[in-house]
């Protein structure tokens, strides 16, 4: 029986556990963000249970969130309920707000929000509470050994619910580690600093809109290791949300940022995007606007593979420990997405498409402005 007798009955045709107090558990499933999503509207939830998260996406989620409701006199507080392994296409925007905001659990973070209508304030809260296989008393010991024996990755995020490291993940090799900042062995995000002016600079752009734009700096020293010193990522801070830039205002945000930052201003800069804002079938391409605001770019050269083995090879460490790419720690947008990044399941060696991709895009089109051959790969070591 899937319920004690007492607490009530399953009914397999409906998928619902009515209890004995009227009450109705819905087992419900939700596959895409279109008509799968429609035949919820109108719906009242009361609780809100969703199990392996990162198996929907931040839309799906969301909306789901607006189904949540209960009337007054009921006397019903509603709320929503997760669990998840580590891994899946979700696993970015999850990470982001349950574990990156509440510091892998070590607090609850609590958000103020205003409401313009009701003229109110409230307070929303959110939790999480980390948990292991062997938190849990029902699992048998062969089941612990047999994830034992799994790859690292899967192995790490399934038994040790590890959120840096999971199964699909397209850059496994990406380490953020302020112990090494300093030194900037076994790291590939460093601290910032002045840019000599011999070096050379380039800049990277993805145009977005209802997506995040993403436009990234790059310095060369002269052994060609690369720095992404800088970003500006057109991002509400909901992940992978636009702020609804029309191109005029994005470059000219990037005009005054060329000409006032001090890592930029009074350089020569070369530019590299997407070759898709070279389209002019609809009026004015994107790359006419850039124009007006002296902002000229090469096109990209789009080969998705390629250009994620180039980034591999930048990232790969050296027998010392040193990567040929680095990242600034203000860099936030690459610091929290391309980690989260999956391979596709349709497409084994490309990254899925349907994530927030759009900082490892414009990163592949300038890698791949200046390639290099492959490194041998050499295991992070992790020093005291």
């Amino acid at each position: 029986r899937i319920a004690p007798k007492e607490l009530g009955k399953y009914v397999s045709s409906a998928h619902e556990l009515r209890l004995s107090n009227g009450s109705v558990i819905h087992f419900c499933h939700l596959s895409n963000e279109g008509e799968g999503l429609l035949k919820y509207q109108g719906a009242e939830i009361h609780w809100l249970y969703f199990d392996e998260l990162t198996h929907f996406t931040k839309p799906m989620y969301d909306y789901l969130r607006t189904r949540l409701r209960a009337e007054k006199r009921l006397g019903i507080t509603p709320c929503v309920r997760c669990a998840s392994n580590p891994g899946g296409p979700g696993h970015a925007w999850v990470k982001a707000r349950f574990v990156d905001a509440t510091g892998a659990g070590q607090r609850v973070a609590e958000t103020t929000v205003e409401s313009s209508v009701l003229g109110e304030v409230s307070v929303r809260r959110i939790e999480y509470i980390p948990a292991t296989a062997m938190d849990n008393p029902h699992v048998t010991r062969d089941y612990i050994i047999e994830l034992e024996q799994k790859p690292k990755a899967l192995r790490e995020a399934l038994l040790l619910g590890k959120w840096d490291a999971f199964d699909g993940q397209a850059f496994p090799e990406f380490a953020d580690d302020p112990a090494h900042y300093a030194d900037r062995r076994w790291t590939h995000v460093i601290r910032p600093f002045d840019i000599p002016r011999e070096w050379n600079v380039y800049r990277s752009y993805d145009f977005g809109y209802a997506k995040p734009f993403s436009c990234g700096w790059w310095a060369v020293d002269f052994d060609g290791c690369v720095y992404r010193i800088l970003e500006l990522y057109g991002c509400t801070g909901t992940p992978d949300e636009g702020v609804l830039w029309t191109p005029e205002r994005q470059f000219a945000e990037i005009r005054r940022m060329e000409d006032e930052h001090p890592y930029l201003r009074g350089r020569t800069i070369r530019g590299v995007a997407d070759p898709a804002i070279w389209d002019a079938s609809r009026g004015e391409s994107i790359y006419e606007t850039a124009l007006k605001h002296r902002l000229f770019f090469e096109k990209g050269d789009n080969r998705r593979i390629p250009g994620w083995m180039q980034l591999h090879y930048r990232m790969s460490f050296d027998g010392e420990g040193y990567p040929m790419l680095y990242v600034f720690e203000n860099c936030r947008a690459f610091i929290r997405t391309v980690p989260g990044l999956s391979y596709s399941t349709t497409a084994p060696e490309d990254v899925d498409t349907g994530q927030e991709d759009h900082a490892a895009d414009e990163s592949r089109y300038f890698c791949m402005m200046r390639p290099i051959a492959p490194r041998e790969r050499t295991e992070i070591r992790r020093e005291p």
